[in-house]
C-alpha cells in the first residue's frame, strides 16, 4: 500500500520529468537532466525547507532564555512548561514545524535519489505515461565526458568538496565557552566531525554508486549553500531587551 502510493505519487512522476527533459534537451544528456530535476524537486520543497531551518535558527537564538527557565523551574516541570510554552509563543515559534517538514520532504528526496539508482541504465517504457515520448538519443555521458552509469572519481571529489563548502558554511562550529558543559562539548565534537567525516562518506557513496549520484549530491550541495545565502537574507528573530525599571 505505502510502495504503491510512493511509486504513484513520487517515483513515477519524477522518473517522467526525468525522461521528459532528456527529450528535449540537446543530445540527449542525462546529466543536465538530473541537475534540472534535482533542482525543480528542491525548488518545491524550498518553503517547507526554509520553515524548517529558521525554527531550527530561531531555537538557537532563544536557547539562553530557554535554559533559564529550565533552570529557574527545575522543581516544578508543570510550571516549566507553561512557560516553555510562553516563550515559544511569544517568538511565534513552532518546535514540531522542523520535524513536521523534515518528514514530508523525506519521502520526495529518498524518491529523487532512487529514480538516480534504478532507473539510469535505460529508459523503462513501462512506467512512462502515454504523453512522455521515448527519447530518440539517451546520452549517459554528462557534457560528453563524465560517464553517469559507473564509477567516476573526478565527479566523487567534486562531490566531496561541494559538500565540505556547503558544511562549513552552514553549519558552522559553535565556539566552547570559558567554562563549557558536556553538551557543549558533545554538539562541539559533533560538529567538528559532521564538517569533515560527511564529505568523506558523500565522496564515497559517489564513487561507489555512480556518476549520476554524483552529479545529484553536488547539485544538492550548491542549491543548499544558495538556500543558506537567502535564509541569511531574511528576518532574523532576535531576542528583545529587556527593560529595566
Amino acid at each position: 500500500m505505502i510502495g504503491d502510493l510512493f511509486n504513484t505519487f513520487l517515483f513515477v512522476p519524477i522518473y517522467n520529468l526525468l525522461i521528459a527533459l532528456v527529450d528535449v534537451l540537446p543530445g540527449g544528456d542525462i546529466g543536465l537532466a538530473v541537475i534540472i530535476v534535482t533542482i525543480i524537486v528542491k525548488l518545491i520543497i524550498l518553503p517547507l525547507t526554509v520553515s524548517a531551518l529558521r525554527t531550527s535558527r530561531a531555537m538557537q537564538v532563544i536557547q539562553p532564555k530557554f535554559k533559564a527557565l529550565q533552570e529557574k523551574y527545575k522543581d516544578d516541570k508543570e510550571t516549566q512548561a507553561k512557560e516553555v510554552f510562553a516563550l515559544y509563543k511569544k517568538y511565534k515559534i513552532n518546535p514540531f514545524s522542523s520535524i513536521l517538514a523534515i518528514l514530508i520532504q523525506l519521502p520526495v528526496v529518498i524518491a529523487l535519489y532512487l529514480v538516480f539508482v534504478r532507473e539510469l541504465n535505460g529508459v523503462d517504457t513501462s512506467i512512462l505515461y502515454s504523453f512522455v515520448p521515448v527519447p530518440e538519443t539517451v546520452s549517459f555521458l554528462f557534457l560528453g565526458f563524465f560517464t553517469l552509469t559507473s564509477h567516476n572519481v573526478i565527479l566523487a571529489i567534486v562531490a566531496a568538496v561541494t559538500q565540505f563548502l556547503q558544511a562549513k558554511y552552514a553549519m558552522p562550529i559553535p565556539k566552547l565557552s570559558t567554562e563549557p558543559t558536556t553538551s557543549e562539548r558533545f554538539n562541539h565534537s559533533m560538529a567538528i566531525q559532521m564538517r569533515y567525516m560527511l564529505p568523506i562518506l558523500i565522496g564515497g557513496v559517489a564513487y561507489i554508486s555512480s556518476g549520476a549520484i554524483a552529479l545529484y549530491f553536488i547539485t544538492t550541495s550548491l542549491f543548499t549553500l544558495a538556500q543558506e545565502l537567502l535564509i541569511r537574507k531574511l528576518p532574523q528573530i532576535t531576542l528583545e531587551e529587556e527593560k529595566t525599571a
